[in-house]
């Protein structure tokens, strides 16, 4: 027996049926072609790392105004629907799995890359701190949101529920809520940045309706055990904080434990930093430890783990599979790597975002 003898095991997420526990974590890569459709490249990029038991793929956004990123990809025209279909049949034609991470910025974005919406929409008109990359890869500061109206937030869910159904029509085994990292779901849910007073603010079980409203949009798509949700307790990514952490959380994971998901995916706040370096915190809260038990279901932690640390999480029954990022930036063959043991590839953090094949689809299978 290695000692990966349970990442190396199969798992069932709901509906969706993993040969191996080691997934492969939604990763930014910044290369979308014209019109933000996904790179003809990025069908070699997913096939190469179909070993995984689940590719979660790269944050997609639901409509224009959800964009955040200069080059990321949409999934609310046919045309990028037709470039995520080519990716989800190469997948599965190497016997992997993969869903799509939906995915709005909301306050995390500039006007630039969404010119015709205007200013980027949030819970609450609150600036992030910090600045963030315009359509021409420019540092500018965050400009101050505008607070999304009852209209807009019908509108959200529409977004929502199209998005849903073009990744049906492409042919993913499920999809992804992204819920995390201080992106719009999150910002509804956190109190540093709802600052409502109508049935989306206030109260935690107000500040937890959107997340809901959006789950049962997504539902007339998929049925709910093809549904994941991604949290980020504790992450102070994207300028992000709550006065009560443990209590909302807990109050959402209690919410989910209704529907019957496929997962909840969460990120250990020790490496929430996404991307930004690879510092980890050793003082943070162990999100696995505080609210596996919580949830009734299937259960992805991510955040830095190593082939060992992961293997001991499942182990303890801290998670049933376990999310790698940028080890699979650089592995293309993971889970095989980690089956046999084998030596890992490091990484080129300087090819993370933008660019071509360099960095993306040329690193090396054993």
């Amino acid at each position: 027996m290695s000692s990966t003898a349970k990442l190396s095991t199969p798992v069932k997420l709901g509906a969706i049926e993993l040969k191996n526990r080691v997934v492969m974590a939604p990763l930014t890569r910044m290369r979308a072609i014209a019109g933000d459709v996904s790179n003809p490249l990025a069908t070699t990029y997913y096939a190469q790392r179909a070993g995984a038991g689940l590719i979660i793929s790269e944050a997609t956004q639901i409509s224009p105004i959800a964009k955040g990123y200069p080059a990321t990809p949409g999934i609310y025209s046919a045309e990028q629907t037709q470039a995520w279909k080519d990716v989800v049949q190469a997948v599965h034609a190497k016997g992997g799995k993969i869903v799509a991470q939906l995915w709005h910025v909301g306050r995390i974005s500039h006007s630039s890359l969404h010119p015709e919406q205007g200013l980027p929409e949030a819970p609450s008109a609150i600036a992030p701190a910090g600045k963030t990359l315009t359509a021409t890869w420019q540092m500018e500061p965050y400009e101050t949101p505008k607070a999304m109206t009852a209209q807009d937030i019908v509108q959200l869910k529409k977004d929502y529920q199209l998005a849903a159904r073009n990744a049906k029509t492409a042919g993913f085994d499920g999809v992804e809520i992204h819920a995390a990292n201080g992106y719009l779901l999150d910002q509804f849910l956190q109190d540093q940045t709802n600052h409502r007073s109508d049935n989306y603010g206030g109260s935690i079980e107000n500040r937890i309706r959107l997340l809901s409203e959006v789950i049962e949009a997504v539902s007339a798509e998929f049925a709910f055990d093809r549904i994941g949700v991604r949290l980020s307790p504790y992450g102070t990514f994207n300028d992000m904080g709550d006065s009560d952490t443990t209590a909302l959380f807990n109050a959402v994971i209690q919410k989910l434990n209704g529907y019957g998901l496929s997962y909840l995916h969460m990120i250990e706040p020790r490496s929430t930093t996404a991307g930004g370096n690879d510092k980890v915190d050793e003082n943070a809260p162990d999100t696995a430890a505080l609210f596996r038990k919580a949830f009734k279901g299937a259960f992805i932690s991510a955040g830095g783990y190593t082939r060992d640390s992961g293997e001991q999480a499942l182990v303890n029954g801290d998670a049933d599979a376990i999310a790698y990022g940028r080890l699979y930036i650089s592995n293309p063959d993971l889970a095989e790597r980690f089956a046999c043991n084998a030596e890992l590839t490091p990484y080129d953090r300087g090819t993370f975002y933008g660019g071509a094949e360099k960095g993306y689809t040329d690193y090396p299978s054993l």
